[in-house]
């Protein structure tokens, strides 16, 4: 679980500034700087209108005022043209704004998920639990935070245009009326940050509370035949349960945090339409000004409060941004960590053999030796299996020679990654068409259909075809297959490639001892090295294995090169051999 911190200060100022630097020194920084620019121009434009606006209903109201016809309809005419080139330039403003949110987005999203995929990452924050939920983050934090980031900027740069613009209108009206603006604008955003900080904290938990609600139900939905089967409704119910107290339980804080809030904000803006009026109003009774200054007075105030009231009108929505970009700089910053100090596992590349070197592994969160000081060497053609009680230390090996598990220290010899496969207990089999289930990516046309098919006939899973209607037909094959007929398809697509080595975990779970036995004979068949990590029955055929590495509860480990005997006698616990 992620303690980052959410708080309003200077922490979310540098990482908001770090978010927009990144932006525009990025690959799109062009097109990005382009649309600012016309942001920019749009801007001004709609903040030069407004004050032209101001002075055309000033003289508008007072054409009212003294009954003159004449120019009220001149000024009526101005005033309906002014309002449509204000709606055409608003309109511009909104759909390059948009065009702007939409370019940061898919940059910030895909630059996200390339690190989160790149190197493993994805498998290091689920290990190391140091990141939840992030899938929410990435697809949810990622649009907020651009939008929301977009949004408080040119909110920022339309209260400054309109602070300068208005202050000069709203000081020759009334001296008086622009240091009353001032006041209260300084008392109010005070009073705000007081009420409302506690806001930041509980927006972040929310957040957190609504991934958790929604990373159950996601859960019931991907398991939902073994829920049934297994009849676990009743704690599934429970948890999510507890998952909405706990959701609506934080939105209740947040509700009488808004409540406190509200009081004050909602008091403070019916205030400002009749501040100006109690301050202008009697220098029109005495004559001083005309009436439609007024009007004018309460525009420029109005206008002039707003940009001083930045934070007053917009604190529940930066309470919300600073909790998204907190979780948006925690995911960022775990995605961009590298593990520079732990020594880690050695690997090196040979075509010929698999073998480790004085090999330790040890648990994600304890120094104590899962397994130690492996030294064991396993040309091409020497058929291995791993067996043993210890099945935590069977795991973290398998997983260590695909290059997953860099928890320890030592030397693990293998091939490149073209030349060895790895098979996992858990069959993957993606969306898509027989054939690319098959066929490694690339290599789809130049295999032809004779082959595959032979493969799929010698793996007795013809009717395999018929149901998916032919090998270029898409499938989301886990709802269509059974267990044991996706780990089959897996070694149809491992005899199909040929690889030097093999490597299996524990693939006897879904294809059971019969099924096993004839898969192994095929890989032999298609001089295919295979290395079984499994914890098998003592009566196993002779013909499967050449040797058998024994790992026991306590680390320690055995070699034993198999002889011409009918049955593989496995070998007795005892210490490990030295190098």
């Amino acid at each position: 679980m992620s303690a980052q911190p959410a708080t309003l200060d200077l922490q979310t100022l540098r990482r908001f500034i770090r978010a927009v630097t990144d932006l525009l020194t990025s690959e799109v920084r062009r097109k990005a700087i382009g649309l600012l620019f016309f942001l920019l121009a749009f801007a001004l434009s709609v903040n030069g209108l407004n004050v032209v606006s101001s002075y055309v209903s000033r003289d508008f109201m007072t054409a009212i005022a003294h009954h003159d016809m004449a120019e009220f309809v001149r000024l009526a005419i101005l005033y309906i043209g002014l309002l449509a080139a204000m709606t055409v330039v608003a309109v511009f403003y909104r759909f390059t704004e948009e065009r702007l949110g939409l370019l940061w987005r898919g940059w910030l999203t895909r630059r996200v998920t390339e690190r989160y995929l790149d190197a493993r990452t994805y498998l290091r924050l689920k290990e190391s639990a140091e990141i939840d939920n992030p899938d929410q983050r990435i697809a949810d934090d990622t649009r907020a935070f651009t939008t929301t980031t977009l949004s408080f900027t040119l909110i920022f740069l339309n209260s400054t245009l309109a602070a300068i613009s208005f202050s000069g209108v709203l000081w020759t009206i009334s001296p008086l009326l622009f240091g009353v603006a001032l006041g209260y604008a300084a008392l109010g955003t005070l009073m705000t940050v007081l009420l409302g900080r506690p806001l930041v904290g509980l927006n972040y938990r929310q957040s957190d509370r609504e991934a958790d609600f929604r990373a159950t139900l996601i859960h019931v939905r991907e398991n939902a035949e073994s829920v049934a089967l297994l009849r676990h409704e009743g704690r599934l119910r429970a948890r999510l349960l507890n998952r909405i107290d706990e959701l609506v339980g934080n939105l209740r804080r947040i509700t009488s945090v808004n409540r406190n809030l509200g009081f004050f904000t909602t008091g403070y803006n019916y205030l400002i339409q009749i501040i100006p009026a109690l301050i202008v109003a009697p220098r029109f009774i005495r004559g001083e000004v005309e009436f439609g200054v007024i009007t004018q007075s309460a525009m420029a105030f109005t206008q002039l409060l707003g940009a001083f009231s930045l934070i007053i009108n917009q604190f529940g929505s930066i309470s919300s941004f600073a909790a998204v970009v907190a979780r948006l700089s925690a995911l960022a910053g775990a995605v961009e960590r590298k593990d520079v100090d732990r020594p880690g596992i050695e690997t090196v590349e040979n075509r010929d053999q698999v073998a480790y070197e004085r090999l330790t592994l040890r648990p994600l969160r304890d120094d104590g030796p899962l397994l130690a000081d492996v030294s064991v060497s396993i040309p091409r053609g020497t058929r291995v299996l791993v067996t043993g009680a210890n099945e935590a230390a069977r795991v973290a090996l398998f997983r260590a020679t695909a290059g997953i598990w860099s928890h320890g220290e030592g030397r693990i010899i293998r091939p490149p990654l073209d030349a060895i496969l790895f098979l996992p207990q858990q069959p993957y089999l993606t969306l898509g068409t027989l054939r690319q289930l098959l066929v490694r990516t690339g290599q789809e046309q130049d295999t032809p259909d004779e082959r595959i098919l032979a493969a799929i006939h010698d793996g007795g899973l013809d009717s395999v075809v018929q149901r998916a209607g032919g090998l270029d037909t898409e499938h989301d094959w886990p709802t269509i297959l059974s267990l044991g007929e996706q780990q089959q398809l897996v070694v149809i697509r491992l005899i199909l490639a040929r690889p030097s080595f093999a490597l299996l975990d524990r693939v006897s779970t879904a294809l059971g001892p019969a099924m096993l036995q004839q898969s192994l004979q095929r890989l032999t068949a298609s001089s295919i090295t295979y290395i079984n990590f499994d914890q098998v029955a003592e009566s196993e055929p002779v013909e499967l294995y050449d040797a058998v590495l024994q790992i026991n509860a306590n680390g320690a480990w055995s070699w034993n090169q198999l002889g011409p005997v009918d049955q593989v006698q496995l070998p007795a616990s005892g210490p490990s051999i030295s190098d």
